[in-house]
């Protein structure tokens, strides 16, 4: 994965004017692209959704085509030195942050890209917790390395593959931290038992029918008796994670 605010929201068509979330947002998350159009959709349902009607998160995708001076809205060109892939250029992308950061001081300035520290849950804690971010997406080959040492404060991976671009990747972030902000969740609580909090698995859940083709419920969670069924989950949680994921108990 090689992975403003005006009035509106530009490129996108099911984005809604910016005045709807600007005095109620309590978290704004803007991402530079050159493919807009893949974004449209990701913070259009579900819990994004709900997040931007609520005015919690405010999420704005930024065409970095806009903010070029070369012909045919150039962003790439060769590589110095040769080789296979185009490169970002690093004007583009500092005309664009360089304009952004006049309406809003960034907490971070994070690139998506697949040599960078891996995405995980206390990360996306971690970015919650923040005011405003700008997610970078790359595409080609990569970007000016020029680029990456004086204006990203952050290189972020969501994994051991690559991707045609660092859409997809700002889509995870975006949905791994907005999904955290209060009040985003009917039940906050929900977020506190995901996996991976606490360095656990979750555990195995079940609803209704009590009894599928021979299948039951555990009985304990029949029981009513909420502290048997705490550390019952907690056992359960526990074996998983030494099961599936060893790792995350060293």
């Amino acid at each position: 994965m090689t992975s403003q605010a005006g009035e509106e929201f530009v490129h996108s068509e099911f984005l809604v004017p910016c005045s709807l979330f600007i005095s109620f947002a309590q978290m704004k998350i803007d991402i530079l692209t050159v493919v807009p159009g893949l974004l449209e959709s990701p913070f259009a349902h579900s819990i994004m959704k709900r997040a931007r009607d609520k005015g919690l998160l405010e999420v704005n995708v930024i065409n970095l085509r806009d903010h070029t001076t070369y012909a045919r809205a150039q962003v790439d060109d060769y590589a110095f030195g040769g080789g296979a892939g185009m490169v970002m250029m690093i004007e583009p992308l500092v005309n664009a942050i360089e304009s952004l950061q006049k309406e809003t001081p960034y907490d971070e300035i994070i690139f998506l890209t697949p040599d960078g520290e891996t995405f995980n849950q206390q990360m996306a804690n971690g970015f919650s917790l923040k005011n405003n971010l700008l997610l970078i997406c790359g595409h080609y080959k990569g970007v000016d390395q020029r680029f990456r040492d004086h204006f990203v404060t952050r290189e972020i991976s969501i994994g051991d593959y690559v991707l045609s671009g660092g859409e997809l990747g700002a889509a995870v972030l975006v949905d791994a931290i907005g999904r955290l902000i209060p009040g985003v969740l009917n039940d906050e609580t929900s977020a506190l038992t995901d996996s991976f909090q606490d360095n656990l698995l979750a555990p195995p859940v079940y609803t209704r029918p009590e009894e599928f083709r021979g299948w039951k419920v555990p009985e304990i969670l029949m029981s009513g008796n909420h502290k048997l069924i705490d550390e019952w989950r907690h056992e359960q949680a526990l074996k998983r994670t030494e099961e599936r994921r060893p790792d995350l108990l060293e």
